[in-house]
C-alpha cells in the first residue's frame, strides 16, 4: 500500500495522558518497517475552502483563532495547541490525497491509506468533539464531488464509535452514502439503526449498532446482509473507509472482539464490494488506542492488499446481532 504520512501531524500535542497521541502514528510506522511494499507519500495541507465545503465557515475560523491563541481544551476530550491548525489541515490533505490517488487508479498493492491525525469522524458541521476538529473523510468525499471526479461517494466507517460528524455532514444528501458499524451505546451515544437519512438523503445513512462483545462473525454477517446490498443499490463511484482499529478485542476503550485477522476480513469484504461497484477504494485513519493493536491492524490491512490471507473466522453472529440485522433490512427495504 501507499501510506499518506506527514511529520506535521506529530505536532498536534494532546498531552501525556490523552489516548490520541502522536505515538499512534509512530507505532504504525514502526509496525510497517518489517513489511514488504510499504511506500510513504507526503501531501500538502488542504486549503481552508476545502474544509469550509463541509464545515461552517465561522466554525473553521473559530478553530483557527483558538489554535492561534495557543489552544487548550475545546471540550474535556478534545485538545489543541497552536500546531493543531496545521496538523488538522494536513490530516485533511492526506485524506484528499488518498481519494485522489484511488481515483487516479492506484489500487491493489498501491491502494492509498491516509495516516493523518487528528482523526475526523466526530467533527460535525459546526463543532469539534471526540478528538476531532475537521472531518477528514468528509473533506475527501466532498473534494472528489466538487472536482467532478465522481457523482456518488460511499463512506464505510468500521471505527468502534459512531461517526456522528460524518452523518451530520451528509444525512440530507443523496450523493454520499454513509454506513457505520459501531458498538451500541458507546460514545457519542448516536447512530441508531432507524436513522436512515432525511430529505434527498433518505436511505443514504446506514447505522449498524452491534452489541458489546461482537466479534468478526457479527461484523461480516452485517456486511453480507445489509451493507453489501445497500451499497450495490447506491452504486458508488468511490469508496472511502473510515478505518478505526478500536474495535480490536484488546483495545483499551471498547468492548468489541475483533481480532487482528478480523480486520483483514473486513478489508477483503469492503474491497469486494468496491470491485463489484467498479469503484476504487481508499482508507482514512480514524481511532485505535492500543499502540500494538493499532499498528497490527493497519499492518493487516496492508498485508491483505499484499496477498496475505487472514485466518478464516467462524461466521456465527452473537445473540442480538440477527435481530438488529432483521430490523435494518426492513428499514432499508432490503427484503
Amino acid at each position: 500500500m501507499r501510506f499518506g504520512y506527514s511529520e506535521t501531524c506529530l505536532e498536534h500535542d494532546t498531552g501525556e495522558r490523552h489516548p490520541e497521541t502522536a505515538d499512534r502514528l509512530r507505532a504504525i510506522k514502526q509496525g510497517l518497517t518489517r513489511k514488504h511494499g510499504v511506500e510513504y507519500v507526503d501531501a500538502d495541507p488542504v486549503d481552508v475552502d476545502r474544509v469550509a465545503a463541509v464545515h461552517d465557515a465561522d466554525y473553521v475560523e473559530e478553530v483557527r483563532e483558538f489554535c492561534a491563541a495557543g489552544g487548550g481544551n475545546w471540550d474535556p476530550d478534545t485538545v489543541a495547541v497552536e500546531e493543531t491548525w496545521d496538523a488538522a489541515l494536513t490530516s485533511a490533505g492526506l485524506a484528499v490525497w488518498a481519494a485522489e490517488a484511488a481515483l487516479a487508479g492506484e489500487q491493489g498493492r498501491k491502494t492509498p491509506f491516509s495516516l493523518g491525525r487528528p482523526p475526523g469522524h466526530h467533527a460535525t458541521i459546526d463543532d469539534a468533539m471526540g478528538f476531532c476538529f475537521f472531518n477528514n473523510a468528509a473533506v475527501a468525499a466532498q473534494a472528489a464531488l466538487d472536482d467532478e471526479a465522481v457523482d456518488r461517494v460511499a463512506i464505510v466507517d468500521w471505527d468502534v464509535h459512531h461517526g456522528n460528524g460524518t452523518q451530520d455532514v451528509f444525512e440530507d444528501r443523496g450523493d454520499v452514502f454513509y454506513a457505520s458499524i459501531h458498538e451500541q451505546g458507546l460514545y457519542p451515544g448516536t447512530g441508531e439503526a432507524e436513522e436512515t437519512g432525511s430529505g434527498e438523503g433518505e436511505g443514504t445513512i446506514c447505522n449498524v449498532p452491534l452489541p458489546a462483545g461482537t466479534d468478526i462473525g457479527g461484523y461480516l454477517y452485517a456486511i453480507d446482509e445489509v451493507l453489501e446490498p445497500a451499497l450495490a443499490r447506491f452504486d458508488p463511484d468511490l469508496l472511502i473507509v473510515s478505518a478505526g482499529f478500536d474495535a480490536h478485542r484488546h483495545d483499551p476503550i471498547s468492548r468489541m472482539r475483533v481480532s487482528t485477522d478480523g480486520f483483514g476480513h473486513l478489508t477483503i469484504a469492503l474491497r469486494e464490494i468496491a470491485e463489484d461497484a467498479g469503484a476504487p477504494i481508499a482508507f482514512v485513519l480514524e481511532g485505535g488506542y492500543g499502540l500494538d493493536t493499532l499498528s497490527e491492524g493497519v499492518a493487516m490491512v496492508h498485508e491483505t492488499f499484499d496477498g496475505h490471507t487472514p485466518v478464516e473466522p467462524e461466521i456465527d453472529p452473537q445473540e442480538g446481532v440477527e435481530e438488529i440485522i432483521t430490523d435494518l433490512r426492513e428499514y432499508h427495504d432490503l427484503g
